[in-house]
């Protein structure tokens, strides 16, 4: 006599079966994006090249595996849409309450003012390049907060057009590109104004687009200002939770894309947000171990990497190209705009 014990359970079945053939559709591609991720950092590490840069040409040459009717399509696909996401979420565990504590009030205004200035100034500049209102927020984005990591998180939120992933591919080499200019020549700029390690962390911290550039100016420097140029950049890392937010609420209103229909407006707080606002307070009140903070930290480098990459497999070179010059001149002027800000803020505090 059949039991409830000994009953199938096709459900089960069936959802394990589901699991195990999603599996094997996105696998090939998700290794391709995770070996060219460790080839990346390979390349940083014997030659000093920026691990998100290198991840990104790589990719563009492997562009024709993300072809219709290859087995690596749709695991590239994935790559360039959940780890990154994955990457985002787990950078809240970077954040904490208590990097504040040290900075003043003063210096902690001005980065959020600098984050928020910047964004205005790629709007209103957007217009003079002839740019449209998404490149404006995902440049601008990109610049104020925190490179490649705050571009592919803006991307996500923002509605697909056929341009998207072009758009995306462009911004984060030129924020990695001009990122990497800085670190070299921001040290240099900070010592010729006079500053003080806190000064010179602030301006750091406050101006470069990426986390390894900050780190590795501030570090070059002295450690003093290397912690603080540290410290700086995570409260702008901090800002993308309310950036996205902003503009979710934006779109979803109409203001900024009134054509646009219902079904491709993104939701109100993405989940992966969500996810990066719970880990940043459960790492403010102590709740996550360092160990665990530091794995997370990792593990989001290593998500960003392979997303980054696999977002290069899925554009084509030539389209990317056509970006055009007007694109590199909106993102330069937001860099020159930044920098300019936080130098005056810094002069005028201090």
């Amino acid at each position: 006599m059949e039991t409830d014990a000994t009953r199938p359970r096709p459900r089960r079945a069936g959802i394990a079966t589901s699991c195990r053939a999603r599996l094997r559709e996105v696998f090939p591609g998700v290794a391709v994006a995770l070996l060219v991720a460790v080839a990346a950092q390979f390349l940083s590490e014997q030659y000093g090249a920026p691990a998100m840069l290198m991840a990104l040409l790589m990719g563009l040459a492997l562009n024709f595996l993300a072809d219709d009717g290859t087995r690596t399509q749709a695991g590239v696909g994935y790559a360039a849409r959940t780890v990154l996401r994955l990457g985002v979420a787990l950078l809240g565990a970077r954040v904490s309450m208590d990097m504040l504590t040290d900075l003043g009030g003063a210096m902690i205004l001005l980065v959020i003012a600098g984050v928020m200035a910047t964004i205005l100034f790629g709007m209103l500049a957007a217009r003079f390049f002839g740019r449209g209102w998404r490149m404006a927020l995902l440049s601008g984005g990109a610049v104020a907060i925190c490179g490649a990591s705050a571009a592919m998180a803006i991307a996500a939120v923002l509605p697909r057009t056929d341009k998207s992933e072009r758009n995306l591919a462009f911004t984060v080499m030129a924020v990695t590109v001009l990122s990497t200019v800085a670190m070299i020549a921001y040290p240099p700029l900070s010592s010729w104004f006079g500053f003080s390690p806190l000064e010179s962390g602030v301006f750091l911290g406050g101006t470069i687009h990426d986390v390894a550039q900050v780190v590795g100016a501030g570090f070059s420097v002295s450690p003093e200002v290397g912690e603080t140029a540290t410290v700086v950049k995570l409260i702008r890392v901090s800002m993308l939770a309310p950036v996205v937010l902003a503009f979710s609420l934006a779109i979803r209103a109409g203001r900024l894309d009134a054509d646009a229909p219902a079904g491709t407006r993104p939701p109100l707080l993405p989940s992966f947000v969500v996810w990066f606002l719970t880990l940043a307070v459960l790492n403010s009140v102590g709740v996550i171990p360092a160990s665990v903070s530091y794995f997370a930290e990792q593990l989001s480098r290593w998500a960003l990497l392979a997303a980054i990459a696999a977002v290069g497999i899925k554009t084509s070179l030539a389209r990317m190209m056509d970006v055009g010059g007007t694109a590199v001149g909106l993102i330069v002027a937001e860099t020159v705009f930044l920098a300019c800000f936080v130098l005056l803020g810094v002069h005028w505090i201090g």
